[in-house]
């Protein structure tokens, strides 16, 4: 299995994406592939010492920044990293691709490159969110910041198959993000969007609160990009400020440092539970292949952690199935 790693993207490029990148490849589950300047990357590879066998360089003289405007920077940087790794996906060469660079140009990429999926009308980027019952998919969270009610219908049917097959959920329960549970709550969009769903054939539950998400209340989530990437970096932000109270407390109260000593085991584990990191890259579904989108701030065990969720994407052959389900419902 080939993995390509857009080693240019991102806040911490290429330093942190490289180190995440040689981590991943430290089992030896196939070969990872550094996109970007070849030069740069041989001198990071060099300054760690890696001496993996299964990764490989592919020049890419150009990258887009985290700034630039995504069509216009793909038109004008034909050797920008993420497009040589679409190119690789595309081509055949690489099975799947990270990347924590411009969001944007890695969608503008896929859509132009790789091409959607017969009947899907807007790709949707999924995410993993905790909750007390293990993780759970919330999507989309940023790809669509404008839907339609067909678009959610058609983001919880690529949900509910994702949530089948990669995170092996039998039957998942489809939510719909809204302000209330009761059936007449919301606006026009999620009104409209109640009444697909429950004629869609999905185990479809109803209308999900913001505050039930991480109670584990469905096993998919869906609402439109502008609310989920609200609610995701609202989460991200509360989990952060949550671990900045608890040492500030901890700090300042000698009795209840003497007591988290005791208790270090299940605070690591919590805090890896909440920490994005541990659940890597976003999965663009829709497109033809297996794009992977990471936070732009993104570190080495971000990158580790995406590597592999891209390898069970690949495993789990999520394109096929999921190209199959709406050529069937096409």
């Amino acid at each position: 299995m080939r993995i390509a790693v857009d080693a240019m993207g991102g806040d911490h490029a290429p330093a942190e994406i490289i180190r995440g990148a040689v981590a991943a490849a430290r089992d030896h589950r196939g070969e990872v592939i550094l996109v970007g300047r070849e030069e740069v990357i041989a001198e990071e590879l060099k300054k760690i010492g890696c001496r993996v066998k299964n990764i490989r360089i592919v020049h890419a003289p150009e990258y887009i920044a985290m700034d630039d405007q995504p069509a216009m920077a793909l038109r004008r940087k034909k050797g920008s990293s993420i497009g040589v790794a679409t190119q690789l996906v595309k081509a055949g060469e690489a099975d799947g691709l990270v990347s924590a660079g411009n969001t944007g140009a890695q969608m503008a990429a896929a859509l132009l490159t790789l091409g959607r999926i017969e009947g899907i009308m807007r790709p949707a980027i999924a995410t993993i969110v905790p909750t007390i019952v293990g993780g759970r998919l919330l999507l989309d969270v940023g790809a669509n910041v404008d839907c339609r009610p067909q678009h959610l219908l058609q983001f919880a049917q690529m949900g509910a198959i994702y949530a089948e097959k990669v995170l092996g959920l039998s039957r998942p329960r489809v939510g719909l993000l809204n302000i209330g549970t009761e059936r007449n709550k919301g606006n026009e969009l999620t009104l409209a969007a109640w009444d697909l769903l429950a004629a869609s054939g999905l185990n479809f539950i109803g209308n999900v609160e913001p505050r039930d998400i991480p109670l584990g209340a469905a096993d998919v989530v869906v609402c439109d990009g502008f609310v989920g990437n609200a609610i995701l970096k609202f989460g991200e932000g509360l989990a952060a400020a949550l671990l900045a109270m608890l040492r500030h407390e901890l700090v300042n109260r000698p009795v209840a440092r003497a007591g988290a000593a005791l208790a270090l085991p299940a605070l690591r584990s919590l805090w890896r539970r909440l920490d994005y990191a541990e659940y890597g890259g976003a999965p663009l579904l829709g497109v033809k292949g297996v794009s992977l989108v990471c936070h732009g701030s993104s570190k080495a065990r971000a990158i580790e952690s995406a590597v592999r969720v891209a390898r069970h994407c690949v495993a789990s052959n999520f394109v096929a199935a999921l190209s199959k389900a709406f050529d069937q419902v096409g």
